[in-house]
C-alpha cells in the first residue's frame, strides 16, 4: 500500500506541469493554423497585376480599338488585355468611379470580348467581414478548454477546493500549546508517513477527524499543520462553497472533490464550517429533499465508500458541532473529535512569542505579564493584539515595539478608540466620576471580587467611563458567593448615584442588565437560589432554522414562573441594599477617588491602594492588564 502511495505521488508530480504547458502550446498553435488557412484562402484574390490606367485613358484606348478583352468584376473594376501585345505589358487595370449605361454598349462596338467576374474581396474586407465568426470560435475554444481542465465559472459541477502542496509549509511547531490535540493527531500523521504499520496490526485508521472550538482557535491552522507534517497535498474547502442555486451542484462537487484527492493520495481534505452543509436533515420550512441535503447524503456516500487504503483522511471544522447531522459523527465517518479549546495562560503567552518573534520587540516588553492579562483570549485575538502593537509603533515612527504599545492596543481591541476629543459638561464628566468610583470602590471590600486592574472616565467605544478587574489565575468555574459580588459591584454605579445626587442616570442601564442576567441564571440554571431550589428550568434548546429569541421554551408552570420572578427580585434588591450599604460606610473615600479621577482620570490599583492607605496586594500587578470580559457599553466585566 505505501508503495501504491509513493506511485501516485510521483505519478503526481511528474505530470503536473508539462501537461498544462502542452495544453496551452497545442491550443494557440490551433489559433495560429486557423488565421493562416484564413489568410492562405484570400490571399489570391485582389491581384493587382498590369499597369493602371485612369478610367478616362481606357475609354480612349476602346475608341482607338487597342482593348482586346476585358473581365468586369462587379461593376467596380476592369482588368484587361491590350490589341496585339501578347506579354505581361499588355495587361492592365481600371476602376469604374461611376455606373456608366454606355460602357457596355461601347464594348460591342469596338468589337471587344468581354467577361464577367465576382466582386473581389480585400483582405481588409475579409477581417471585418469574418472577425465574429472568428472571435466566436475563440472563445467557444477557451471554453471548452476551460470546462475541461480549469476553475472556471461555467464548471459548475468542479470542486472549488484549493490545492496546498509544498508552499508555505506549516508543522506543529507554528501552533503553540494544544497538546492534547496534537497528541490526537500525531495518528493520523503516522498513518499518512507509515500506513504499513497500521495495515499490518489490522488497525483502522479514523477516516475523518472533527477539530471543535470556538472561533479563532486555530482549528483551520491545526489541519494544515497535519498536512505540513505528513508531507501531503492538502484539499481546502469551504461547506458553503459546495451549494449553489442550481439543482445537483454540490453533490457533482463533493464527487470531483473526492476524486481529485483519490487521485493525489495520500492526501487530506479539509472543510471548514462543515455546519454549512452538515446540519441535520429534514428540519427545514420547505420539508426534505432540498440541495443542500442532496449535497451531505452525497458526502456522506463519499466518506462512507473510499476505504481506508486510499489514503485519504478528510479533516473538518465546525463551532458548531450540535447542529451536525448524526450520520455524519458515526463511525466509519468522522470517527473521532478533537476539541480546540481557548488557551491557557502558558498557551498564550507561547502563542503571544511566535507572533512577536516577526516584530522588533523592545527589551521592555513581558509576554507573560500580557500572557495573564488576556484570559479568554483567543489565539486569532493574540494575533491580532500583536498586529495593533506593530501598527501602534510604526505611526509613532518607532524601531521597535514596547510596553504601551501593547498596552494601547490591548485597551483598543477590548475596549474600541478612546474618545478624548469628545467634549463633556463638567457636570456630566463628575457623575460618571461618582458612577465609576462606585463600581471601583466595592472592589477592594468585597471578599470574592477580583482585584481592580483600573478605572478610568476616558470614553472609549461606547462607554464614557471603564473600570474593570483582572482575575488573579484562570477560572474554569465560578461560586455563588463570587456571582453574588459581581451583581453587587454591578449596582455600585447605581448605589453611588443614589447616594451621591439622590437619583441615578440612564447609564446604569447596562449594569442593570448585567445584573439581571447573572441573577436569572443563578436561579435557572446553576441551582443557586433557595426559593427555586437545585433545578434547570427553561431549555436551551433551539431549532436548527429558528433563532434563539423565536424558539425560547418555557418548560415550567406560571406559578413556577412567579416563583422565579420572585427570586431573582431577591437576589438584585439584596446585592443591591448591600452596594448601598458599602459605599454609605465608606462615603469618604468615595468622595476622594471622585476627586482624584476627575483630576488624574485614570487610576490603577496601585494608585488607588496608596490613596485610601490600603495594604498593597501580596503578588500584585499593578498596572496589569483587564480582564478580557470587558464589556464596551458598560465599562464593567461580564459573567
Amino acid at each position: 500500500m505505501a508503495d501504491n502511495f509513493d506511485r501516485n505521488r510521483d505519478n503526481r508530480d511528474g505530470n503536473k506541469s508539462p501537461d498544462k504547458k502542452s495544453g496551452r502550446m497545442g491550443f494557440f498553435f490551433f489559433i495560429s493554423i486557423l488565421v493562416v488557412f484564413i489568410l492562405m484562402m484570400f490571399s489570391g484574390t485582389g491581384s493587382r497585376r498590369g499597369t493602371e490606367f485612369s478610367y478616362t485613358e481606357f475609354l480612349a484606348r476602346v475608341r482607338q480599338d487597342q482593348i482586346e478583352s476585358v473581365v468586369i468584376s462587379g461593376q467596380e473594376k476592369i482588368h484587361g488585355v491590350l490589341r496585339g501585345v501578347y506579354n505581361d505589358d499588355g495587361l492592365f487595370y481600371t476602376r469604374i468611379p461611376y455606373a456608366d449605361p454606355d460602357l457596355m454598349p461601347l464594348l460591342e462596338e469596338h468589337n471587344v470580348r468581354i467577361k464577367g467576374a465576382a466582386p473581389e474581396i480585400s483582405l481588409f474586407d475579409v477581417i471585418f467581414q469574418f472577425a465574429p465568426t472568428i472571435l466566436f470560435i475563440i472563445i467557444l475554444l477557451l471554453v471548452i478548454k476551460q470546462m475541461r481542465g480549469g476553475n472556471s465559472a461555467f464548471q459548475f459541477g468542479a470542486s472549488r477546493a484549493r490545492k496546498y502542496e509544498g508552499k508555505q509549509k506549516i508543522t506543529f511547531a507554528d501552533v503553540a500549546g494544544q497538546e492534547e490535540a496534537k497528541n490526537e493527531l500525531k495518528e493520523v500523521v503516522d498513518f499518512l508517513k507509515n500506513p504499513k504499520k497500521y495495515v499490518k496490526m489490522g488497525a483502522r485508521i479514523p477516516k475523518g477527524v472533527l477539530l471543535v472550538g470556538m472561533p479563532g482557535t486555530g482549528k483551520t491552522l491545526m489541519a494544515r499543520a497535519v498536512a505540513g507534517e505528513a508531507g501531503v497535498s492538502y484539499f481546502s474547502i469551504s461547506g458553503s462553497d459546495f451549494v449553489e442555486m442550481f439543482v445537483g451542484v454540490g453533490a457533482s462537487r463533493v464527487r470531483d472533490l473526492f476524486e481529485q484527492a483519490r487521485k493525489n493520495s495520500p492526501c487530506i481534505i479539509f472543510i471548514d464550517e462543515l455546519d454549512a452543509v452538515g446540519r441535520t436533515r429534514g428540519l427545514g420550512y420547505g420539508g426534505g429533499h432540498d440541495e443542500r441535503e442532496q449535497t451531505l447524503n452525497q458526502m456522506l456516500v463519499e466518506m462512507d465508500g473510499f476505504e481506508t487504503k486510499d489514503g485519504i483522511i478528510v479533516l473538518a471544522a465546525t463551532n458548531r458541532p450540535d447542529v451536525l447531522d448524526p450520520a455524519l459523527l458515526r463511525p466509519g465517518r468522522f470517527d473521532r473529535q478533537v476539541t480546540v479549546a481557548m488557551p491557557d495562560i502558558k498557551e498564550r503567552e507561547a502563542i503571544l512569542g511566535i507572533h512577536a518573534a516577526k516584530i522588533p520587540v523592545g527589551k521592555d516588553v513581558d509576554l507573560k505579564h500580557f500572557a495573564r492579562a488576556t484570559p479568554g483570549m483567543s489565539g486569532a485575538d493574540l494575533a491580532n493584539l500583536v498586529n495593533e502593537a506593530a501598527l501602534s509603533a510604526a505611526v509613532k515612527n518607532r524601531e521597535t515595539v514596547d510596553t504601551q504599545d501593547f498596552e494601547e492596543a490591548r485597551d483598543k481591541i477590548l475596549m474600541g478608540v478612546a474618545r478624548k476629543s469628545i467634549v463633556m459638561p463638567d457636570s456630566e464628566r463628575k457623575m460618571t466620576a461618582v458612577h465609576e468610583s462606585g463600581h471601583a470602590l466595592l472592589h477592594f471590600y468585597l471578599e470574592h471580587a477580583d482585584p481592580l486592574h483600573k478605572v478610568t472616565i476616558v470614553p472609549r467605544g461606547q462607554a464614557l467611563g471603564v473600570a474593570f478587574s483582572l482575575p488573579e489565575r484562570d477560572t474554569y468555574s465560578r461560586t455563588k458567593s463570587w456571582l453574588e459580588d459581581r451583581i453587587c459591584i454591578c449596582f455600585g454605579g447605581y448605589a453611588a448615584e443614589t447616594i451621591v445626587y439622590g437619583e441615578t442616570t440612564t447609564g446604569t442601564k447596562n449594569d442593570l442588565n448585567q445584573a439581571t442576567e447573572m441573577a436569572r441564571k443563578m436561579v435557572c440554571q446553576f441551582g443557586m437560589s433557595e426559593m427555586v431550589g437545585a433545578v434547570a428550568l427553561g431549555s436551551e434548546d433551539e431549532p436548527i432554522y429558528i433563532g434563539k429569541e423565536i424558539a425560547r421554551h418555557k418548560d415550567y408552570s406560571e406559578e413556577t414562573a412567579r416563583t422565579i420572578d420572585t427570586a431573582i427580585k431577591r437576589i438584585l434588591a439584596d446585592m443591591k441594599d448591600k452596594a448601598l450599604s458599602l459605599l454609605s460606610s465608606h462615603r469618604n473615600e468615595l468622595d476622594l477617588l471622585t476627586e482624584k479621577l476627575l483630576e488624574k482620570e485614570t487610576l490603577d490599583n496601585g494608585e488607588i491602594r496608596r490613596l485610601l492607605n490600603l495594604p498593597p496586594l501580596p503578588d500584585a500587578n499593578t498596572d496589569s492588564p483587564p480582564d478580557s470580559g470587558e464589556d464596551a457599553s458598560d465599562g464593567e466585566t461580564v459573567l
